[in-house]
C-alpha cells in the first residue's frame, strides 16, 4: 500500500517512538503533522517539532510542525484544522503522546496524577474526537494508539497504580472507539512493544540509561506501518510489535537490537506484557527462522 496521498496526525512525535513512526511513514510518502509541546531545544531531552519535521522531510515526506498541548481543547482543534488546511484532508491519527511517572500512590503528587490522566486518557480521547469528522471523510481512515494489552494482573497495578490506570485508559479507548466507529469504516488499534525500547525519555529513568538488552524504536515504526496497511476489518486489537512483524512474515528481529547480536530470548520484556502474550510471541519465533 502506498502512503503517497496519506495525511497523518501524530501526537508527541518530536522524539523517540513517535518520531520513528513519523519518519517510517514519510519514507512511504506520507505527509505528517507533528503535534507536540517541545518547540525549543532541551539539553536533557533532545528533539523538537522542528527537528522531527526535518527528519520527515529528509525521509521524503511533507511535514507540518505544530506546537500543541493535547490537554487543551482549543489547541487540539486548531492543530487538526491547520493540518487539514495545509494538506487538504486527514487519514490517520496516531495517539503517541504519553506521560509517565513510575511511583507508588504515596510518592505520586496529585499534579503528576492529573498530568498522566490529562495526557494519556483525556488527550487520546480529545484528539480522536476532534479528528473524527475528518476521518469520516477519508477513504482509508485509521487510528493507532500506543497503548498496552489489558492485563488485570495486580502485579501491574501495585507498583504504580496511577500510571497503569492512565495507560489502560488509552487501551480501553481503543476497544470502545473500534466498536463505535466501525460503522464509518474507521479501523482503531493499539500497539505496544514486547521489549523495552531505547528512547531519550528512557534514559531519564534511573537504571535504564545503559541497558544493552533492549530494542530501537524502529521495530515499533515497522509494526505501525504493518497495522496501518491492514484492511478496515482489522480493528479493536491491542497488538504487540514483534508478533505483528512475525505474522507479517518478518523472521529476523536482529536489526532492531540496540546491542548487535543480542538474542530475542535475552531482551528485557516491557511493562504490561502478559505471560500469554509473551508465550504467543515465543510460539511465533519457533515457527520461523532465524530466531534473532
Amino acid at each position: 500500500m502506498s502512503f503517497k496521498d496519506t495525511v497523518v496526525f501524530i501526537t508527541g512525535g518530536s522524539r523517540g517512538i513517535g518520531e520513528a513512526i513519523a519518519v517510517r511513514l514519510a519514507r512511504e510518502g506520507a505527509s505528517v503533522a507533528i503535534a507536540a509541546k517541545t518547540a525549543d531545544p532541551n539539553s536533557k531531552l533532545p528533539g523538537t517539532i522542528y527537528s522531527a519535521a526535518a527528519a520527515i522531510e529528509r525521509a521524503g515526506g511533507r511535514a507540518l510542525p505544530l506546537q500543541c498541548d493535547i490537554r487543551d481543547e482549543a489547541q487540539v482543534k486548531q492543530a487538526i484544522e491547520k493540518t487539514v488546511a495545509t494538506f487538504g484532508h486527514l487519514d490517520v491519527v496516531i495517539n503517541n503522546a504519553s506521560a509517565i511517572f513510575l511511583e507508588g500512590t504515596e510518592q505520586t503528587p496529585a499534579k503528576r496524577y492529573d498530568l498522566m490522566h490529562g495526557v494519556n486518557g483525556r488527550g487520546t480521547w480529545l484528539v480522536t474526537k476532534t479528528a473524527l469528522p475528518y476521518l469520516r471523510q477519508s477513504k482509508r481512515p485509521r487510528v493507532l494508539t500506543l497503548s498496552p494489552p489489558l492485563d488485570m494482573n495486580p502485579k501491574w497495578f501495585a507498583p504504580f497504580p496511577a500510571y497503569t490506570i492512565a495507560k489502560y485508559n488509552m487501551s480501553m479507548l481503543v476497544l470502545g472507539h473500534a466498536a463505535e466507529f466501525a460503522q464509518h469504516g474507521i479501523a482503531v488499534n493499539g500497539l505496544w512493544p514486547l521489549t523495552v525500547i531505547d528512547t531519550a525519555a528512557l534514559k531519564m529513568i534511573e537504571g535504564h540509561e545503559s541497558k544493552p538488552n533492549i530494542r530501537t524504536a524502529e521495530i515499533m515504526a515497522d509494526a505501525a506501518l504493518v497495522i496501518l496497511q491492514r484492511p478496515a476489518s482489522f480493528t479493536g486489537n491491542l497488538c504487540i510489535d514483534e508478533a505483528v512483524l512475525r505474522e507479517a512474515g518478518v523472521s529476523s528481529m536482529a536489526k532492531y537490537a540496540r546491542t548487535p547480536g543480542t538474542r530475542c530470548e535475552d531482551m528485557e520484556i516491557d511493562l504490561f506484557v502478559s505471560e500469554a502474550d509473551h508465550a504467543r510471541v515465543k510460539l511465533l519465533r519457533q515457527q520461523g527462522q532465524p530466531k534473532l
